[in-house]
């Protein structure tokens, strides 16, 4: 069951740092792209795009960008530091659940 709880422990983590780069990011790699009229591939693998949401082409001409929305990254930071990062209680209750099928656990 170690195993489990490095998996989760990797997983609480990674979706920590995920927030913080939307919360936090930078965007202008985001900025030169509007700018730019025909950006070629190799000129997108090295822009930091993380927190753009959608970007759209209208037909008239033109690029619409749509970020991820900071303040709720933040308020997600801040939900993850009073549960103390446990992301994922349906996971753990789906976890827990198996045990006691499993026999794992003692009593049911």
């Amino acid at each position: 069951m170690e195993g489990n709880s490095e998996t989760g422990e990797r997983t609480r983590k990674r979706v920590r740092r995920g927030y913080e780069r939307l919360a936090y990011g930078g965007i202008a790699d985001a900025v030169r792209l509007l700018f730019t009229e025909e950006p070629d591939l190799a000129a997108l693998d090295k822009m930091d795009l993380y927190n753009i949401a959608e970007i759209k082409r209208p037909k008239g001409g033109g690029m619409e960008i749509k970020f991820f929305d900071r303040i709720k990254a933040l308020q997600s930071l801040e939900e993850l530091s009073e549960t103390g990062g446990d992301v994922l209680p349906l996971y753990r209750t789906l976890q827990e659940c198996a045990k006691s099928f499993s026999g794992e656990e003692d009593g049911v």
